[in-house]
């Protein structure tokens, strides 16, 4: 019998995400043509633009991949942060070229990037070198990602519970001493945030968020037996 060939991705694709992180929408060894599709959000209040950056290769963060292009997609409504719903779709065709696109799906606005094979790709001995230092890099990429993952879910708990709980219909309905005493645990820990940097190791968010956790969640219980909005106690993911 006659073998089909089939061709396939040489190297993961994906975009960069809050931390540097590489988000795989296409993995290695995936065949080709495809289509995968993703939806993002934003990472500010009220962000107006999101830059679309595109990677391949098979470690953790961004800076150890090789980049392939960037876009941007401006003109996001006014809205809180992770509010938007940001469609970020890659396709290959059967000649290995790239579309990326970036869809806000409340305005319809849309984006789009072509890279085609020639455009600064790499060489078979590149792409075996990346993949052999995936492996090698595999421990330490991890524990990096774990930090950045630590360090988003603290941030996102933080606006998550200020949103829904200090400046939402709850507020109103919270004991004056409670909504004090909340507003400067978050307060604090938005603080310390800002002051934390590469060094700071994934415990202290972790420990950083239980210290939250602590005052916040006897005060949500609280409210949501008084029939307020109990929302802000929740992971922020």
């Amino acid at each position: 019998k006659d073998l089909l060939l089939l061709d396939v991705a040489p190297l993961s694709l994906g975009i960069e995400t809050a931390g540097g992180v590489m988000t795989t929408l296409i993995p290695r060894g995936t065949t080709i043509p495809c289509h995968k599709s993703q939806t993002f959000s934003t990472y500010a209040d009220n962000q107006p633009a999101v830059d679309i950056q595109i990677f391949e290769g098979e470690r953790r963060m961004t800076k150890d991949n090789h980049p392939l292009g960037r876009f941007t997609l401006n003109g996001i409504p006014p809205a809180p942060r992770g509010v938007p719903q940001i469609e970020v779709s890659l396709d290959v065709d059967a000649n290995g070229i790239l579309q990326v696109s970036a869809e806000d799906k409340a305005s319809g606005k849309a984006q789009r990037i072509t890279v085609t094979p020639e455009k600064g790709r790499l060489s078979d001995a590149d792409i075996e070198r990346m993949v052999k230092e995936a492996e090698e890099f595999a421990d330490q990429d991890k524990e990096h990602v774990a930090r950045v993952e630590a360090r988003n879910g603290l941030e996102s708990y933080l606006y998550n519970l200020k949103s829904t709980a200090l400046e939402g219909g709850a507020a109103d309905k919270m004991d004056a001493g409670d909504k004090e005493e909340l507003s400067s645990a978050v307060t604090a820990a938005l603080s310390w945030l800002e002051d934390a940097d590469a060094s700071t190791p994934k415990e202290a968010f972790d420990e950083k968020r239980a210290e939250v956790e602590k005052v916040a969640n006897p005060i949500m219980t609280r409210l949501y037996e008084k029939g307020g909005d109990g929302g802000g106690g929740g992971a922020g993911g």
